[in-house]
């Protein structure tokens, strides 16, 4: 089936580079452009595209708040395409917080050949878009009564490690805003690029209880923080007498990924085996399968995130398919099951 896609971006270069860019492909079809998000909002009326990609920084309405309007009153999926830099980093994780599919980095300079180097990502995030299930975001927050977890078991030996792609943003905005201080260390590897990763933890770390924190190197991991995977850095759990440390390195990518989901799991199989809890979520492909299942068989316990709340149910189907999942999770109780 042809993927149809509306570009919105008021830079007539863009829209005309884009434009060729995916209409090479034989999946895709671009439909329409737009130069500002009031225009786009009457063919988005009119087309019926199945994926948008969207600047973030245009005229009369800031593709933030088109986005929270879309997501909210008629959910599309949505690629953000806009300029590398750390500002729009903090955007760009805005908007993936808002609901966005991916992102995408626009070069500031030579934008013609770098949007060339750039074709395959950009088909790759908007085929796979097309098939994420997106909702209507609910305009105001339900919140669910606090998780009680004895502190007492943060202190002998356990460790959750927790796994996710597309979707992860969002996903574990949820998830670790629901987690109580005493919880035992969480280690998240999520897809994330260099320079995106320290911004996240900030960002986590403002909303959260527990304390979010970007890896570092030979760090020792304690109760009550969640260490966030470095961008282009795998990540492992390892021991160090009586205690667990942080080990990064710049290893060649698994499973088609650096940071790669199956090193963080396959390290905690080793370093903690039964006292671990290993935790996949929403994405594309098989990153993180193979570890969950070596995790599960040194007697972690693993559970997985159900595909009705899945943006995308890859990693979580894949591990199942493999054996590698104990038991399968609605987002909303995965806080509560990981401390049980």
């Amino acid at each position: 089936m042809t993927i149809r896609v509306l570009i919105i971006d008021d830079s007539a270069l863009i829209r005309q580079l884009l434009t060729e860019l995916l209409g090479a492909d034989p999946d895709i079809e671009v439909v329409g452009t737009a130069p500002d998000p009031i225009i786009a909002r009457e063919r988005i009326k009119a087309l019926n595209p199945d994926v948008i990609t969207l600047d973030i920084e245009m005229p009369k309405m800031d593709g933030l708040t088109f986005l929270e309007k879309i997501m909210s009153l008629r959910p599309t999926p949505v690629v953000v395409v806009s300029t590398l830099t750390q500002r729009n980093a903090e955007a760009a994780l805005r908007a993936l917080e808002l609901g966005a599919i991916n992102y995408v980095g626009k070069p500031l300079l030579d934008i013609r050949n770098g949007i060339a180097g750039s074709a395959d990502e950009i088909i790759e995030k908007v085929k796979e878009a097309a098939s994420a299930h997106v909702r209507a975001r609910e305009t105001q927050q339900t919140h669910a009564p606090p998780i009680i977890f004895d502190h007492r078991l943060s202190s002998i030996g356990r460790v959750i490690a927790v796994g996710a792609s597309t979707g992860g943003v969002e996903a574990l905005q949820q998830l670790i805003s629901a987690l109580p201080a005493t919880t035992p260390p969480v280690l998240v590897t999520q897809h994330m690029p260099a320079g995106f990763t320290a911004s996240f933890a900030r960002r986590l770390d403002q909303q959260c209880t527990v304390s979010v924190v970007e890896a570092i190197d030979g760090l020792r991991v304690l109760p009550g923080h969640v260490y966030i995977a470095n961008g282009n850095r795998h990540m492992e759990l390892v021991r160090s007498g009586a205690t667990y440390r942080i080990r990064l390195h710049d290893g060649a990518p698994v499973s088609g990924h650096r940071p790669s989901v199956d090193v963080l799991f396959n390290s905690v199989a080793v370093a903690a085996g039964k006292n671990a809890t290993g935790v996949i979520l929403t994405g594309m492909g098989n990153d993180g399968a193979a570890g969950l299942l070596e995790m599960r068989r040194a007697g972690a316990r693993t559970l997985g995130q159900d595909e009705a709340s899945c943006l995308i149910y890859g990693m979580p189907k894949s591990a199942k398919l493999l054996g590698a999942v104990d038991r399968e999770v609605p987002l909303s109780r995965m806080a509560q099951e990981m401390l049980q």
